[in-house]
């Protein structure tokens, strides 16, 4: 699979035409899936079809050939070797694309034809529902928005400098009947895509969109190169196990001179660690929260971080010399779970964040069910823990572990996301209370 980038949003925020401007110049191939998908509306319109007769739908999309294409520097869109860019975006299509769009039988072909497109090859690729259906696990995910009437003024422009001939009320309404329709279809609904980057093109010029997005594909570009050695396991020998515990006494020391760590309740670890491994699951209040973690504690402990932190190199370093799990975050990293089953398989010691990012639940942000997962998965016990402190120089820090937490009774067949979301909520629960629990 080639390096993908994924930009959703309603009609008119502009995501066509800063997608085509970000293919040129990141030399990425532009797949427009809303062509694609008003070729099938402009074949049905043609053939007289019915959008409930499902049999004829099928037979059109048997034999359509779509085919997008650049000459001199400008899309070409042929349906079935007839040159269409234009009469795909007159009004009989505008009014029926949305309906088209959300037939089961025609995305499911346009998704597959969309997947093959970047199988071999770096895509940029907007439409619906690229971030969230087509490609969920995209490199980098991006909705782009703006008010309705902006977009409306957007598009009736577009119209008019094509020779479209229609009104600037007419575009509006269209516009705000094709909202409706896209955020309520049964199959390939417009929303936001958890981890996608929200850009609201309103007051900003195209430059300014077009700078912000192409910075997050450089950046994301240079970690995906660099994802060999992210995800890299070093050996454990006995140099390694040397270095990494004069590099934890000198960590230890040098957050000793910084702040005033207080630490409660350590007995709680002891007693999880009874029954072999453990997952600990503590707030995250701040970068260094996780070294105090680890640096304080006896045990070997191996925490799950996002992927794109070991960019960094000295980062990246000191995590292979931890064996911290590299994860991509709100994705289906089968790779990161296979590393966190093994580690508490051979009865180890995991850390794992349930907020995800600092702050999480300051932030209104959802708590991730990894955690309860995992412990469900394979009976281990949960130990929360509560940080709390300014992490203002020379302040105090406070780590308090709490009992450890028994996960089997959320181990119901047929229950499994519901036992998931219950059990993330009592880790949760003990997190918060740990957090202020008074000494």
């Amino acid at each position: 699979m080639g390096f993908i980038v994924a930009i959703d949003g309603p009609a008119g925020s502009g995501k066509g035409t800063v997608t085509e401007i970000l293919a040129k110049r990141l030399k990425l191939t532009s797949i427009d899936t809303g062509a694609m998908y008003r070729c099938v509306t402009l074949s049905i319109l043609r053939n007289k079809v019915e959008l409930d007769d499902i049999k004829k739908i099928e037979e059109i999309l048997d034999n359509i050939n779509i085919e997008l294409l650049k000459e001199n520097g400008n899309q070409v869109v042929k349906l079935n070797g007839e040159d269409v860019s234009k009469e795909i975006r007159d009004n009989p299509v505008n009014k029926m694309v949305s309906k088209v769009s959300a037939i089961k039988e025609i995305r499911t072909k346009m998704v597959d034809l969309q997947r093959k497109m970047a199988e071999t090859q770096d895509v940029i690729m907007e439409g619906r529902d690229i971030t969230t259906v087509v490609f969920p696990n995209a490199d980098v995910k991006i909705y782009m928005d703006a008010d309705l009437e902006e977009r409306a003024k957007r598009r009736y422009a577009q119209n008019q400098a094509k020779n479209i001939q229609c009104t600037y009320e007419e575009v509006l309404e269209d516009m705000r009947q094709r909202d409706e329709n896209d955020k309520n279809k049964e199959v390939g609904a417009l929303k936001i895509a958890e981890d996608a980057i929200v850009i609201d093109s309103t007051n900003l010029t195209q430059k300014q969109v077009v700078r912000k997005i192409e910075k997050i594909i450089k950046k994301e570009k240079k970690v995906k190169k660099l994802e060999p050695k992210i995800y890299w396991e070093r050996p454990e020998t006995k140099r390694k196990e040397v270095v990494r515990a004069i590099t934890k006494s000198v960590l230890r020391g040098i957050y000793k001179i910084f702040y005033r760590v207080e630490i409660t309740g350590e007995e709680n670890k002891d007693k999880a660690g009874e029954k072999g491994g453990y997952i600990i699951c503590p707030n995250h209040v701040n970068y260094i929260d996780a070294v105090a973690i680890v640096v304080f504690s006896k045990e070997r402990i191996r925490f799950v971080a996002k992927h794109d932190l070991a960019r960094f190199g000295m980062l990246r370093w000191l995590e292979h010399l931890f064996d911290v799990i590299p994860i991509k975050r709100n994705t289906q990293d089968l790779e990161g779970m296979k590393r966190c089953l093994k580690v508490l398989k051979n009865n180890e010691v995991l850390a794992i964040f349930p907020e995800g990012t600092r702050n999480g639940l300051e932030k209104n942000g959802k708590a991730k069910n990894g955690a309860a997962f995992m412990a469900i998965r394979t009976g281990k016990q949960v130990v929360p823990v509560g940080i709390s402190g300014t992490f203002k120089l020379f302040s105090k820090v406070r780590i308090n572990y709490g009992t450890p937490i028994d996960m089997s009774k959320y181990k119901v067949k047929g229950k499994e996301k519901e036992c998931q979301e219950l059990a993330t909520k009592e880790i949760m629960d003990n997190i918060v209370m740990l957090t202020n629990e008074k000494k």
